[in-house]
């Protein structure tokens, strides 16, 4: 317990600037208690202690405002920034390394006793409020926009965005060597700008295209009327 609470610690000395002290974490950050309480329901529910398990995971609840179920397997060094709000679903697993914001559901959509909740590889980044709803996996480095919904697999190494999640980027890590989560979940692609834009730059297109087929009807109306009195001189000659 002492060794998982350490790196739980540096884990948060890692990822957040505004943290000044050990006490500090261990009397005001939310994420932290969680994690505490996580780690004693989820030792009781590994030896069928069900009801002790759930009972303390509400208390957890209760006290942090972030709900984990003791039948969630959760990795080393899992971080949740401010955590109000957050849900993690009975059957969810997460990698090592993972950061969560407030508002975050790992949700289920069944009701089947399945696998019904996702699956979050290492170094994965989900955005403030983002539901990730469904038994599918989430790759390796991959981030989630804040208030994204992903109902689908997201392969490693993208970015996603909407409603529904779509995958807006596609690459390697900026530093691939680099230990530390990427953070900047507030930079994402803008799938939907781009696209609006990109129906402005057609509609530019068509304005230019309308303007010179006018021009040359007016053009051409013009030559044709300059025509006509030369051909009725021809006539009258």
């Amino acid at each position: 317990m002492i060794k998982w609470l350490k790196e739980d610690v540096r884990a948060i000395f890692d990822r957040d600037p505004a943290v000044r002290g050990v006490l500090e974490i261990v009397l005001c950050y939310p994420g932290f208690h969680a994690m505490l309480f996580y780690r004693m329901a989820h030792a009781c529910w590994n030896r069928k202690l069900f009801l002790l398990g759930r009972f303390i995971s509400h208390l957890g609840r209760f006290f942090s405002g972030i709900e984990i179920h003791p039948g969630a397997k959760i990795g080393r060094g899992f971080f949740i920034d401010h955590g109000m709000g957050v849900v993690i679903g009975e059957t969810a697993e997460i990698g090592d390394n993972c950061t969560l914001y407030h508002g975050v559901t790992l949700g289920g959509t069944s009701w089947a006793k399945e696998k019904r909740h996702p699956t979050l590889g290492d170094n994965v980044v989900i955005g403030a409020g983002a539901k990730v709803l469904g038994p599918f996996k989430v790759g390796d480095n991959a981030k989630v926009g804040s208030n994204s919904v992903v109902v689908k697999e997201v392969p490693a190494e993208t970015t996603v965005v909407g409603v529904p999640g779509r995958v807006v980027y596609a690459g390697g890590r900026k530093e691939a060597e680099s230990s530390k989560a990427d953070l900047e979940h507030g930079q994402l692609p803008d799938p939907e700008a781009k696209a609006i834009s990109c129906l402005f730059e057609q509609i530019r297109a068509l304005e230019k295209r309308v303007k010179d087929l006018t021009e040359e009807q007016e053009r051409l109306k013009a030559d044709s009327q300059s025509d006509k009195p030369s051909s009725s001189t021809a006539k009258a000659s």
